[in-house]
């Protein structure tokens, strides 16, 4: 599996900051454990992030502190690499991750390990959903989308930022073809109609920050029932 589609750099910074909300942190660690490049630039970005708050609290900082600090970091995530779920989906692996299903390690705490598994709900023709519960302070939304071989989603906007990460299966759209592991990672100022590919269907991790916007009037008059 070779992923094409990455993450945005202001969107690695912000993880590794621990500026992201809930539903945004998990799909991130998600691509994160299915994409070497991410992952080792979100390494890049925490280090990045740690060297600058060296410098800025200086000698306020015991040394010998700071790095019993980094080495306990690294020892997470070494436990990690050995097959523990971490509870903090900010600590990510150095490495790939052996699965025990097919659902990304960060994931799995919410919707098990097997998306077969997954109780789904039809929203629309050759779309249903399953909705992830974060909890009521979480202030953006993630869920689980099911998209039949060859099936179109209308043309839709966003009225925030959203990002899809592909679990199964592949669509194509304007910016081309993404497949198990690639996510889109897009803005309010982005239209686009993904296209299924013919042969399976299409399983992919959404967050978003607002309902989608989209383009059709009949689309648009049926949105409360899609609720996506």
């Amino acid at each position: 599996m070779k992923t094409i589609h990455h993450l945005d750099d202001a969107t690695l910074i912000r993880y590794a900051s621990g500026d992201l909300d809930g539903a945004f942190s998990v799909i991130v660690a998600s691509h994160i454990a299915m994409c070497d490049t991410c992952r080792l630039a979100a390494r890049d970005a925490e280090q990045l992030g740690g060297t600058l708050l060296e410098r800025e609290v200086g000698d306020a900082v015991d040394q010998d502190a700071f790095l019993k600090l980094m080495a306990a970091i690294d020892t997470q995530d070494e436990e990690h690499v050995d097959g523990e779920l971490a509870t903090n989906i900010h600590q990510f692996p150095k490495a790939r991750v052996k699965l025990t299903g097919d659902v990304p390690l960060p994931l799995q705490r919410f919707i098990g390990s097997q998306t077969s598994d997954i109780k789904w709900k039809k929203v629309a023709p050759g779309i249903s959903k399953h909705d992830i519960d974060l909890g009521k302070d979480v202030p953006s939304s993630l869920y689980l989308l099911n998209i039949e071989s060859g099936q179109a989603v209308p043309e839709h906007g966003h009225g925030g930022v959203e990002m899809t990460l592909i679990l199964s299966g592949a669509y194509t759209d304007r910016f081309g073809r993404f497949g198990p592991g690639d996510i889109a990672d897009l803005d309010e100022h982005v239209d686009h109609q993904p296209i299924v590919e013919a042969g399976a269907s299409c399983i992919c991790l959404v967050a978003t920050e607002k309902p989608t916007q989209f383009k059709g009037f009949v689309e648009r008059l049926l949105q409360p029932i899609f609720k996506i």
